[in-house]
């Protein structure tokens, strides 16, 4: 009898894409998780490296891997949602494909789930740096230890851009599939960043209790082609937009909508501070300095090398402002330092 003629507690989701160099040791870890059953449905998304083909070999060698070859390029939240249709398990665990976890992470999570009767459960991180040695934890664990269950205020007030260097987005939530369906919760396919963080917040407004595990399960591998994906503009636009589609499908107790209106504000700064860069490198004073009129908060968020070229675009500002006055034959006024 094949062991998938009885449904698995868990079915991992892992969606790839060129990853062909880590995808052997994800699912290595996920097949030595101990105590419970499990499938592993991997989702090429179009791979170019020989990716799909290795997924190919390991399914033919073990029956608990599922390869999902799709036909054309979604990106990561769309082929999530293939998984998510195709899984069996009872439990939805999603995995990436660069990055592994530790074998008891499962168990541990399943037990705190009956545990403390929860539809969602989370845990603790350890963080492999860029350059290899011994794994960092990326949330103090007596932190978490203090916070059993997280609620939604909790989660949104976490995700507030430059607050932090990690925040709870980048926890790895195991799901109860039938809550996710019963729900209709899947990750928003136009989102490049920050759909993990939107299913997440979309299952505790729907009322899904989270159990928080302070014990370290999931690893994420730091890597060049990988490191949280620079901000874009249209990143920023896309977040406003499914917030503003979030805001409109749930309400909100008061603790949630006060961390919600942070964490606009915050989206709000970022894409004024994206705009201060892009003045700096333009060497445009006036656009410096109409966004920074109107987005004072942003200029806390410069740093240096960005500082030095803020200083030569105030020096250019003053000599344009000396260079008017003479023009106008008015005697030249000493201006204050602004940076």
């Amino acid at each position: 009898m094949s062991t998938l003629d009885h449904r698995p507690d868990v079915s991992f989701v892992i969606a790839a894409y060129n990853a062909g160099e880590t995808i052997g040791r994800a699912v290595a870890s996920a097949l030595a998780q101990t105590g419970v059953t499990m499938e592993i449905v991997i989702i090429d998304d179009c791979s170019t490296d020989g990716t799909r083909e290795l997924v190919r070999s390991y399914a033919e060698a073990d029956e608990r891997v599922r390869l999902i070859a799709r036909e054309k390029n979604g990106g990561p939240a769309a082929a999530r949602n293939a998984g998510l249709e195709a899984a069996r398990g009872r439990w939805i665990a999603i995995l990436d494909s660069d990055d592994t976890i530790h074998p008891a992470r499962l168990l541990t999570m399943l037990d705190s789930a009956k545990a403390s009767e929860a539809q969602i459960v989370v845990d603790n991180i350890d963080v492999i740096p860029l350059e290899g040695g011994s794994p960092q934890t990326m949330f103090p664990v007596e932190e978490l230890k203090r916070r059993p269950v997280m609620t939604l205020a909790d989660f949104i007030g976490s995700n507030v851009i430059f607050q932090s260097t990690f925040n709870f987005g980048y926890m790895k939530p195991v799901f109860d599939r039938e809550f996710l369906m019963r729900h209709q919760l899947r990750f928003d396919e136009t989102l490049r960043v920050g759909e993990d963080y939107l299913l997440l917040a979309s299952a505790l407004a729907s009322g899904g209790r989270c159990a928080v595990v302070p014990e370290t399960g999931y690893v994420y591998h730091l890597r060049k082609g990988s490191i949280s994906r620079v901000l874009e503009q249209y990143h920023l636009d896309a977040m406003l937009a499914s917030d503003r589609g979030f805001l409109a499908r749930y309400a909100l107790d008061a603790e949630a909508m006060a961390a919600q209106r942070r964490r606009t504000r915050s989206i709000m700064e970022a894409s004024a501070f994206l705009t201060l860069v892009e003045e700096i490198k333009k060497g445009s004073v006036g656009g410096f300095l109409k966004t920074a009129i109107e987005n004072p908060r942003a200029l806390m968020h410069l740093r240096m090398p960005i500082a030095v070229r803020m200083r030569r675009l105030a020096k250019a500002f003053r000599r344009q402002l000396k260079s008017d006055r003479i023009g106008r034959g008015r005697p030249p006024e000493r201006t204050k330092e602004w940076i």
